[in-house]
């Protein structure tokens, strides 16, 4: 700090600041360091980023509309007194988009994917004020070009601007600064925009016209539990399904956030879901099905009913994979962490080259189809987002492409699905091939230390992504699948990697039979029995997830436990007290 003037703002600040990290989607970060100066700053920077694009490339220009949104965390727009005091991160991002040159909409309180639709409609940038999923402690956003997502491609001059922003704000004088000691406005609260209702309007209509158009209600008949929690889209979501003919029982409205991961449903949820149920059942009689969303309303929860009136859970990846059957993809785009299924299923032909983590990823992998002529691309988060990579016409109805996480597309496409089949959920989920999927978290696991971990077991050879043991020895292929030479130094590379791997999961899984590993974004090592150990440290976040699939549920449980307990001894935590 010392090369600032004692009269900057920087020599003034009161707190070290902490510089916002790009995640998987978007930039998140704890309430309690998420000043308004560093919200600006950053929001700024993407803002001139998307003014120096052509807008062929989704660029915006002075006096355009810039659409902005948010979630119900309480920091989105307004002061969070437990959290320091700070919060309304969206006044801040509204101060960003008008000092950049651009017209502020407040869409409001809606879905991420709402907000996506309507700006692009427009061809407008947008901006959504989110954590997702995780705690309410923490919060962030997520900019948006007027032609799709920010890309990994795109973060290198995002970052530079971010840096040319921070110097010249950090300089300013103190007395001429917005900002305070603390990092927030000076003004203290600030009122936003009224609310334009236009987001909300065009997302219902996107469903109800292409699934019910002609007055059609091809749900009617259904009782479907809308557990609202918090989510964003929680009424939203109970108008559309209402809006196609089913009965939408609302239920578990909470007014204080509530983080549902919907990759990590953990029997404390399950058990609030099936009181839920139960509670609802004996008032309105038998219910088809439940669903939800997370917490910005861009991840599906779907979960069924056993002929017992027990409540059965159906991972992203497997919802994912009905959805892409009932939309009729010619074209199918996931992450290597998705659940293997889909590799024994109808759509294993229309699989695409597995893509790293994160919807940036996945959208670049449709891009990828679309230019060699795919006509119905689809893609999917092992997390249940879908991303509809193109567009989908049926008859006169056109739904238009929409490359981003979706909720409502894949809870009415499974529910559609199931139905036109004559299916209950449960029994349209058993017709997909017997894999089950598992997934945990270690906590408080610094990046560097899960980073270094996994680079224990990476072949120095950065261009191999897959090895497999075949009969007449190691194969090893590169990202498009090309079979690469074996040199005798680099079969003796893969061998001290599959060793090291050996032993760090000794007795967990057979990794001395071990026939794949793959490292397109981690290590992902699968053993002659088909069960899978899927390391993988955060790229922006203290935490190390690990995925496991295996034959049946209870074996993938089994696994991953074992997992979490091994790896979370091999890093250091307290057995049993940071596991998710």
């Amino acid at each position: 700090m010392s090369h600032y003037p004692e009269d900057s703002l920087r020599a003034h600040l009161d707190h070290e600041p902490r510089p916002l990290r790009f995640g998987t989607s978007g930039r998140r970060g704890e309430v309690l360091h998420l000043t308004q100066l560093e919200i600006y700053i950053n929001a700024l920077a993407d803002i001139e980023y998307l003014k120096s694009l052509p807008l062929s490339e989704g660029g915006v220009r002075p006096g355009d509309p810039f659409y902005v949104a948010y979630d119900l965390r309480p920091s989105s727009t307004r002061f969070v007194p437990e959290q320091s005091g700070r919060g309304e991160i969206a006044q801040a991002v509204v101060q960003a988009i008008t000092d950049a040159g651009l017209r502020p909409v407040n869409l409001g309180a809606i879905p991420t994917p709402a907000l996506m639709y309507v700006a692009l409609q427009a061809r407008c940038g947008s901006i959504m004020i989110t954590g997702s999923h995780i705690p309410f402690d923490r919060n962030g956003f997520k900019t948006s070009t007027a032609t799709r997502e920010l890309l990994k491609s795109d973060e290198g001059p995002v970052a530079q601007r971010v840096a040319e922003i921070r110097e010249r704000l950090y300089r300013q004088p103190y007395r001429d600064s917005a900002f305070d000691a603390r990092g927030m406005f000076r003004s203290g609260h600030r009122d936003l925009p009224a609310v334009a209702d236009t987001g909300r309007v065009a997302y219902r209509d996107r469903y109800l016209h292409f699934f019910g158009g002609d007055g059609q209600k091809p749900l009617k008949g259904l009782r479907l539990l809308v557990y609202q929690h918090s989510a964003v889209g929680r009424d939203l979501l109970a108008e559309i399904l209402a809006g196609l003919g089913a009965e939408a029982i609302p239920a578990g409205r909470s007014e204080t956030f509530v983080p549902i991961d919907t990759e990590n449903m953990d029997a404390e949820r399950l058990a609030t879901i099936q009181s839920l149920l139960d509670d609802a059942t004996s008032v309105s009689g038998p219910i088809d099905g439940v669903v939800s969303t997370d917490g910005d309303s861009d991840r599906p929860l779907v979960l069924g009913v056993t002929s017992e009136g027990g409540v059965q859970f159906f991972p992203g990846d497997l919802v994912g994979m009905i959805t892409a059957e009932y939309l009729g993809a010619d074209a199918v785009v996931v992450p290597i962490s998705c659940n293997d299924a889909i590799d024994r299923s109808a759509l294993r032909d229309r699989l695409e080259p597995k893509t790293r983590i994160g919807s940036p990823y996945v959208i670049a992998g449709m891009e990828q189809a679309r230019a060699r002529g795919r006509q119905v691309v689809c893609g999917w988060e092992a997390n249940g987002g879908f991303l509809l990579g193109s567009h989908l016409i049926r008859g006169n109805r056109t739904l238009t492409a929409l490359p981003t996480r979706d909720a409502v597309l894949p809870i009415l496409s499974v529910l559609l699905d199931a139905r036109e089949r004559g299916l209950s959920l449960v029994q349209r989920f058993d017709q997909l091939p017997k894999r089950f999927g598992a997934t945990g978290l270690l906590r408080n696991v610094p990046m560097a230390t899960g980073q270094a971990f996994v680079a224990r077991f990476l072949p120095p050879d950065p261009a191999v992504v897959q090895v497999e043991r075949a009969p007449e020895g190691i194969r090893a292929y590169d990202a498009r699948s090309a079979r690469m030479p074996i040199t005798p130094a680099l079969a003796a590379d893969l061998e001290t990697c599959r060793a090291g791997l050996s032993r760090a999961l000794a007795g967990v899984l057979l990794l001395d039979d071990i026939v794949h590993i793959n490292y397109t974004d981690g290590v992902r090592a699968t053993d002659a029995r088909g069960q899978i150990v899927h390391l993988r440290p955060s790229g922006n976040a203290d935490e190390f997830r690990i995925y496991t699939v295996a034959d049946t549920a209870g074996q993938a449980q089994a696994l991953l436990q074992a997992c979490l307990h091994r790896v979370g001894a091999l890093l250091g935590l307290r057995p049993g007290c940071e596991v998710k």
